[in-house]
């Protein structure tokens, strides 16, 4: 880029090839002198065919010098978005790993929680047989056999022998009830206690996930952090050879197209629908919202109130009108009906990936406001922003409710 005022200095290749050209220029003039009968004594001769030669090689190298710049510009780009994605992927890795361990704990608690009441009702049960053993009614114990009663009636007589059975008559029906509820209750407590260790086990499993993803997606970021600034100057430089190797009213072409789109995308952003215009209530009060933390920072896993994620972010957002969802894509994703991208309203989720068995290969998304237009925190580095929605990876729009 040249400073008002200055002459751009030609690229190199272009300065090679000035004389050559300066050549060909006086071969048309002197072409024209002689066809007119009137070729001065000191006319230059006509170019050699090595001129012609190096001419041509000039221009090959100069369209060769392009290519490979904007092949290159194109495959660092390339890299600079599949860092992003990489990094994208593991944090909602991460995410859904901490979904996971949430939904194993609260199965922990509560199936503790079904052991502990198993167990007291068990220690009831054990203290009814207990008191049950220790009692006796009218000389008579409950827990002797008929055989002991007849043997110890002599000592009453007949009418002794006569109101202990009388007893037992009456009263073994409850006592078999009591037994019956102690077994029950041991049976019960024993399944629970399988339970609870079963779900102990699988809240112990999907911590040590998590931890796992925890890593992986530190990993990614530290990674991405790493090469984005070494790609980014990567960029700069075939930027800057573009720039030599393309002419100068190619390069104030380029600057002048790039400046437009940055005019036509505030342009958009500036007609982004406000309140209630395009969506449903709900819809509405969570873009609303989410608009309402434009610049904060994007920082992964988190969810406000000052740092969001992706996920994070369209979380807290539909929270606000009363909808639960998961600080996950992979289950935002079945948040609701998939919406056609043609009927679109405000507050619609939009998703970025691939689309399989996986639900972690979703790995980004942002809310829709109109005008194709979406609210997203997009990644390390960068803020809660306004973008166009389409991407080469949009697969898919779902309607939270």
């Amino acid at each position: 880029m040249h400073s008002a005022g200055t002459t751009p200095r030609p690229a190199r290749g272009v300065r090679r090839l000035v004389p050559v050209l300066t050549t060909l220029t006086a071969l048309t003039a002197l072409t024209s002198l002689t066809a007119a009968g009137a070729v001065p004594a000191t006319a230059r001769p006509d170019p050699s065919a090595g001129d012609v030669a190096d001419a041509r090689r000039a221009v090959d190298t100069q369209a060769q010098r392009l290519s490979t710049a904007t092949a290159g510009l194109a495959e660092a780009r390339a890299r600079l978005g599949e860092l992003g994605a990489a990094a994208e992927r593991a944090v909602e890795a991460y995410n859904g790993e901490r979904v996971r361990l949430a939904a194993a704990e609260s199965a922990h608690q509560a199936a503790a929680e079904r052991q502990r009441t198993s167990d007291a009702h068990l220690a009831q049960a054990r203290a009814d047989v207990a008191a049950l053993a220790a009692q006796s009614y009218g000389g008579v114990d409950l827990t002797r056999p008929m055989a002991a009663v007849v043997a110890a009636g002599g000592n009453g007589g007949m009418p002794g022998y006569l109101h202990q059975a009388s007893v037992l008559h009456h009263l073994s029906g409850g006592r078999a009830e009591v037994l019956k509820r102690m077994r029950d209750a041991q049976e019960v407590a024993t399944i629970l206690r399988a339970q609870a260790s079963t779900a102990y086990t699988e809240r112990r499993e999907a911590a040590a996930r998590a931890e796992a993803a925890r890593t992986a997606a530190q990993a990614a970021l530290d990674r991405q952090r790493a090469q984005t600034e070494a790609i980014e100057g990567q960029v700069r430089d075939f930027e800057d050879r573009l720039d030599q190797a393309r002419s100068e009213a190619d390069r104030l072409a380029r600057e002048r197209a790039a400046a437009q789109e940055r005019a036509a995308l505030q342009r958009d952003q500036a007609a982004v629908p406000a309140v209630g215009s395009g969506g449903s209530a709900g819809g509405d009060l969570a873009a609303d919202w989410a608009l309402a933390q434009l610049g904060k920072p994007y920082v992964w896993a988190a969810a406000g109130p000052d740092t969001f994620d992706c996920s994070g972010l369209t979380m807290r957002a539909w929270e606000r009108a009363g909808v639960r969802l998961d600080h996950w894509t992979g289950t935002q994703w079945t948040s609701g009906p998939h919406i056609p991208l043609d009927s679109l309203r405000r507050g619609d989720l939009l998703f970025f990936g691939r689309i399989t068995s996986n639900p972690g290969d979703i790995h980004h998304v942002g809310m829709y406001i109109g005008k194709n237009m979406m609210v997203h925190a997009p990644q390390t580095g960068d803020v809660v922003r306004i973008a166009p929605m389409w991407r080469d990876d949009l697969v898919g729009a779902t309607r939270p409710g």
